[in-house]
C-alpha cells in the first residue's frame, strides 16, 4: 500500500473532480494519460472514444490443441498446456472456424495508476457477427502494466478471420475508492509471458 500512496503523492490531480466509481469520459481519460494515470503504448489519440479506448489486435494468437479428452478445472491447471503460441504475418489473418476458441493479444499494453481500473469489452460490431472477444474476466485490476489477454470464441457459424491491427476491442477506465496494486498471477503480461 505504501507504493499507492507513494504513486498518489507524486503524481497530478487529474481524477479530483471524479467521484468514486466513475466511468471516465474521453476528456477524462485525455487528462489522466497526460498525468501519467493512464499510459497506453502505443497510443493513438484516434482510439479515444467517449467513454473509452479501442485496443488493436497483434499477431500473436493461442489456439487449443486437439484431441485433449479432459481438462481439469483446477487452481494448478495452466492453459499454457493445451494452447500452442503462433506468430502471424501482419497482413495474414487468423483462421476461427465456427464453435472455435483462441487466445489473442492487444498490441497496445495498459499501464493505470492504483486509482483506477478498469473493464475489458468487446465491440458490437463483432458480436453481430457471432464474435465474442472477451469471454470473461473483463475485470482489469488497479495497478495493472501489461497487455490485455482475449479469450476469443466464434459462436457463429461462419469461419471468422482475425486480422492484425483490427481495433478488436475497448478498455473502459473506472474511478476507484481508495488505491491498490495488483500483484497476482497475470501482471506481467508482456512479452512471451502470455
Amino acid at each position: 500500500m505504501a507504493d499507492a500512496e507513494k504513486h498518489i503523492a507524486t503524481q497530478g490531480n487529474a481524477m479530483a473532480d471524479l467521484p468514486d466509481g466513475a466511468v471516465l469520459s474521453k476528456d477524462n481519460i485525455i487528462k489522466c494519460i497526460k498525468a501519467g494515470e493512464i499510459v497506453v503504448e502505443p497510443y493513438d489519440p484516434d482510439n479515444v472514444s467517449c467513454a473509452s479506448i479501442d485496443l488493436t489486435l497483434s499477431n500473436e494468437f493461442r489456439y487449443y490443441v486437439p484431441g485433449r479428452s479432459l481438462v481439469d478445472i483446477k487452481e494448478e491447471t495452466s492453459y499454457k498446456d493445451f494452447t500452442e503460441k503462433i506468430t502471424i504475418s501482419e497482413d495474414k489473418p487468423f483462421i476461427l472456424g465456427p464453435g472455435q476458441a483462441c487466445l489473442a493479444i492487444t498490441k497496445e499494453s495498459i499501464q493505470l495508476s492504483p486509482r483506477l481500473c478498469g473493464l475489458l469489452e468487446g465491440r458490437s460490431r463483432f458480436a453481430r457477427l457471432g464474435l465474442f472477444v472477451h469471454i470473461t474476466a473483463s475485470f482489469m485490476n488497479p495497478g495493472i502494466k501489461n497487455r490485455q489477454v482475449l479469450e476469443i470464441y466464434n459462436s457463429s457459424s461462419n469461419t471468422v478471420a482475425l486480422y492484425p491491427g483490427v481495433k478488436i476491442c475497448q478498455f473502459v477506465f473506472l474511478r476507484m475508492c481508495g488505491s491498490s496494486l495488483y500483484s497476482g498471477k497475470f501482471a506481467a503480461q508482456i512479452g512471451d509471458n502470455w
